[in-house]
């Protein structure tokens, strides 16, 4: 077998593959508003926030859903720029609450529900377009009191595979300044108590949350 040796200098970044998560009402399906061209696919039902957007979606109410609204984007999704999930959260507990009425063993639910995610998250990360998936935001406590903040999904195991198969892992934060004023931002760096990373390396700790000048600041299209 002939083997090419390559340059990193030359790996793409075409395409951005990004998950932010945080608190409801945050801004997180807000945020959609500021991708390129994009399609959703909703599992919350909480898409009054970009009523005045007038952008197309899918509803998706089960896996089945999810899985010919991929399918419907392989063949049809050269129309489209970018792929927002809104959210992975509430796709995977439709997931489990399917799963556990069909084991015996909860167990099994899980197992099952996880293996759906991995492969579901994969096939839509791969898709030619940018992909923005939502998420709930989980708190936690470790073994020493300390509250630690993490995209939240069912099952310890799934939730922790989520960086993996992200570019961009991005908090969406909501804070107040010194005079009492509320403010939204995207922490895109991770510290002992909030999760996040920026494969780019491109990014400031901080960011406006505006998907597009984030796609390009990374150098995607």
């Amino acid at each position: 077998m002939a083997i090419e040796v390559q340059s990193t200098s030359d790996v793409s970044t075409t395409y951005i593959k990004l998950l932010v998560y945080g608190q409801a009402g945050a801004g997180k399906t807000t945020l959609i508003k500021t991708l390129p061209n994009p399609i959703i696919c909703s599992a919350e039902g909480g898409l009054l926030s970009i009523k005045d957007a007038d952008l197309p979606f899918i509803k998706v109410g089960s896996m089945t859903d999810l899985r010919d609204a991929y399918l419907w984007l392989v063949d049809n999704g050269s129309k489209y720029e970018s792929v927002a999930l809104d959210s992975i959260s509430e796709i995977a507990e439709v997931v489990l609450n399917h799963e556990k009425k069909q084991a015996k063993d909860p167990r099994q639910a899980y197992g099952a529900m996880q293996e759906q995610m991995t492969d579901l998250i994969r096939a839509f990360r791969d898709l030619p377009m940018h992909v923005y998936m939502t998420a709930k935001l989980e708190k936690m406590t470790d073994e020493t009191g300390k509250i630690l903040y993490a995209p939240s999904m069912p099952g310890n195991k799934t939730g922790q595979q989520l960086p993996y198969f992200f570019d961009e892992l991005l908090a969406l934060r909501v804070e107040k300044d010194s005079d009492g004023n509320i403010w939204h931002g995207l922490k895109c760096k991770g510290d002992s108590a909030w999760q996040a990373k920026d494969r780019s390396g491109s990014l400031n700790e901080w960011e406006e949350p505006d998907l597009g000048k984030l796609i390009k600041k990374i150098g995607g299209a």
